[in-house]
C-alpha cells in the first residue's frame, strides 16, 4: 500500500549571495530552522534532514550551520521566531506544516524557504501553482482532503457500523478549514462533527465531549501538535473506547488505523531543495514535489483491546501491522 509521492515547485529572489557561496566552499551556509512543535518530538525528522544534507556533502561546523527555533506547539509564536531568523540574515529558512510555512512567508519575500512537507500548498496560498509557484518557497506538499477521505474510508471499512465520527481539529491551523467534514461525511454516509483542541491540555476535554455525544469513532486531523502528541491522543481514544483513524504515527503510537505519507522520506528529500538553492537555483525554478507514496498501519493490539475484528482484506493491504 505504498503509494504516491509529491512533486511541484516555488519561487524566490535575491539568491546571488548563495550562488556565490556555492563557488566558495570555505564559506559556511546558514539554515534557519523554524520548528512548529518540539525539538524532542521532531528529532527523527531532523535526523533524516541531517542525513540528506550529509549525503550531499554538508557537514555542520564545517560548511553548514543550522539555527534552530522551536514554537513548542504555540503557533502564535511562529511569527516572532520567523522574524528572528530573518534578522539573523540566514541564507535559507527550512520549516514544515502550514502554520510554520505561512509564518516564514509573511516574514520574508526574499530569503528562500524550503518546506519539508505541508498540506495543500496551493489552496493555502503558499504557492501560485506546483509547477510554477512564483515565489520564494519550494519543497514538498500533499493534499489534505484526499488524505482525510482515505482515512475515513479505511475507518468505515474496518468498522462498517460506524455512523457518527468526531473529527479532532486544531483551529489554529489554517489547513483545518479545508477539512470540509460535511462534504466528506456525505461521501461515506457518516455524520462528522468537529471537536477543537489547540494544545495538549485541551485533549482531555475534547475526548470527554466526544464521549458525551456518543461518537462511534474519531478521525484525527493531520496537525503538527497532534502528530507530536500522538501517544496522548491514542491513549485517550483507547481509554474512552473510541476507535481512531488518522496519520500514520497515530496507529504506531496506539491508535487503531494510520494512513499517510512517510514524513522521514520527505524530510530527507528536503536536503535536495536546500542543496539546489545553495548552488544558485531560485525556488521559483524548482517545482514543488507532490507526495505519491502513502503507507497504511493497523494496530492489531488496539483492535483487540477495543474488541474489534479487522477484515482480512484490510490487513492484506497494510504496510505495517502492530501486534
Amino acid at each position: 500500500m505504498r503509494r504516491r509521492e509529491f512533486i511541484a515547485g516555488v519561487g524566490c529572489a535575491a539568491t546571488w549571495p548563495i550562488a556565490a557561496r556555492a563557488q566558495q566552499p570555505n564559506k559556511i551556509a546558514r539554515i534557519g530552522f523554524l520548528g512548529a512543535t518540539y525539538a524532542s518530538r521532531w528529532a527523527s525528522r531532523v535526523a533524516a534532514l541531517r542525513t540528506g544534507l550529509s549525503d550531499l556533502g554538508y557537514v555542520e561546523g564545517k560548511n553548514l550551520a543550522i539555527e534552530f527555533r522551536w514554537a513548542e506547539g504555540r503557533y502564535e509564536r511562529l511569527g516572532e521566531l520567523a522574524d528572528e531568523l530573518v534578522r539573523l540574515k540566514v541564507d535559507l529558512i527550512l520549516t514544515a506544516g502550514t502554520p510554520g510555512t505561512l509564518a516564514a512567508k509573511r516574514a520574508t519575500q526574499t530569503i528562500p524557504i524550503v518546506m519539508a512537507t505541508t498540506g495543500d500548498a496551493v489552496d493555502t496560498g503558499l504557492v501560485v501553482s506546483l509547477d510554477r509557484p512564483g515565489g520564494n518557497i519550494t519543497g514538498s506538499t500533499h493534499f489534505g482532503p484526499e488524505l482525510w477521505g482515505k482515512q475515513l474510508e479505511l475507518l468505515k471499512e474496518a468498522i462498517p457500523r460506524v455512523n457518527k465520527v468526531g473529527v479532532l481539529v486544531n483551529p489554529n491551523n489554517p489547513l483545518s478549514v479545508l477539512a470540509r467534514p460535511d462534504v466528506t461525511g456525505k461521501v461515506f454516509g457518516v455524520a462528522l462533527e468537529p471537536f477543537e483542541a489547540r494544545h495538549p491540555n485541551e485533549f482531555v476535554t475534547a475526548f470527554s465531549v466526544m464521549g458525551k455525544k456518543s461518537v462511534d469513532a474519531v478521525l484525527v486531523f493531520d496537525d503538527g501538535v497532534f502528530v507530536a502528541n500522538a501517544e496522548a491522543i491514542a491513549e485517550l481514544a483507547t481509554t474512552n473506547r473510541i476507535p481512531s483513524s488518522g496519520f500514520k504515527e497515530l496507529a504506531q503510537a496506539g491508535g487503531l488505523i494510520g494512513y499517510g505519507v512517510n514524513f522521514l522520506e520527505l524530510w530527507r528529500r528536503s536536503a535536495y531543495f536546500v542543496d539546489k538553492i545553495f548552488r544558485g537555483a531560485k525556488p521559483a525554478d524548482l517545482p514543488v514535489e507532490r507526495a505519491t507514496r502513502f503507507e497504511l498501519v493497523i494496530n492489531l493490539k488496539t483492535a483487540n483491546t477495543l474488541g474489534l475484528t479487522i477484515p482480512p482484506t484490510l490487513f492484506a493491504r497494510a504496510d505495517e501491522v502492530i501486534e
